[in-house]
């Protein structure tokens, strides 16, 4: 006769922990981390390489053999320089500025687009997404010319307006909300419909909620977008007072300020700084949106 041995006493099973074959064969592992390590030094490699060289002092080299990655004497000379030199300030505000129009809208004309695509007995839902996939293929270098035309007949060159209209919303956005919605069950929407809820009330208590990570996705894409455009601002913009951060930036390359290699990489950071910001604190929910919106894409 065997006694039971209470659980308070029975010995906890080990953690199972992961094997090294587990992953795959070493030779397999060694290659995927290879292959890892080599994107991040494209990638990131440039990055820290400028943040590097934006702390070196005047005496120590950028480029050529004398050249080190690391700087002897770190020092923020070269960001003060930056703010000294040029507005900044003035600079982060109209690319806020044109970010807020360009989120703003973008949300609003993505979302119902997406919505009237995913809706089965709009006839002309097909049509409609087709042309948007085909102007897709066509570069902005294309159409760059007609745009800038169609700016100055409406007046708006050398205007925030005008940097933001031909953006005011894309058709990767779209079709993004589309596949979004068309993941939400026809059986809820049913449902919604029987307990006497309108189209508008299904549209904001069931699908933009479900689709919050497609959302999420249209704001960091349109953020990034509107705050890192060069060319367009480039085209449109004359005076300094409307420069946006990148094009108002880009003027510490001229010979008038001195060309300092330090002061422009130091620049090229500062204009970055906002999208890391903004990823690293959203990119757990943007992974998932982007999952989620390419399904039925």
């Amino acid at each position: 006769m065997t006694t039971a041995v209470p659980k308070s006493r029975r010995p906890m099973p080990r953690r199972l922990m992961p094997r090294w074959r587990d992953y795959g064969r070493p030779r397999e592992l060694v290659l995927r981390y290879l292959l890892l390590l080599f994107v991040l030094g494209i990638t990131v490699g440039p990055l820290l390489w400028q943040f590097l060289a934006s702390l070196k002092g005047t005496g120590e080299d950028v480029f050529g053999e004398n050249a080190s990655l690391l700087p002897h004497d770190p020092t923020l000379r070269a960001y003060r320089e930056v703010f000294e030199q040029v507005p900044v300030a003035t600079y982060i505000w109209n690319s806020l500025f044109v970010v807020v129009l360009s989120v703003t809208s973008q949300l609003l004309f993505s979302t119902t687009a997406g919505y009237m695509l995913s809706k089965p007995a709009w006839k002309g839902r097909r049509a409609v997404w087709v042309l948007l996939a085909a102007s897709m293929m066509f570069p902005f270098e294309s159409i760059m010319v007609s745009l800038f035309l169609s700016i100055r007949d409406l007046g708006l060159v050398d205007s925030l307006v005008g940097v933001w209209l031909p953006g005011f919303v894309g058709a990767i956005n779209v079709l993004l909300m589309r596949g979004a919605f068309l993941a939400v069950p026809r059986e809820i929407e049913d449902s919604a419909m029987i307990d006497g809820a309108g189209e508008w009330q299904r549209f904001r208590h069931l699908y933009l909620p479900s689709a919050w990570g497609a959302i999420l996705v249209v704001v960091i894409n349109t953020f990034i977008a509107a705050w890192d455009d060069f060319l367009w601002p480039l085209i449109v913009l004359r005076s300094e007072a409307n420069m946006t951060l990148t094009l108002g930036l880009s003027r510490l390359q001229s010979s008038s300020f001195g060309y300092d290699q330090r002061v422009v990489m130091a620049g090229s950071v500062i204009s970055i700084v906002p999208v890391l910001v903004l990823f690293f604190i959203t990119q757990r929910w943007f992974y998932k949106g982007v999952s989620a919106g390419a399904v039925k894409l």
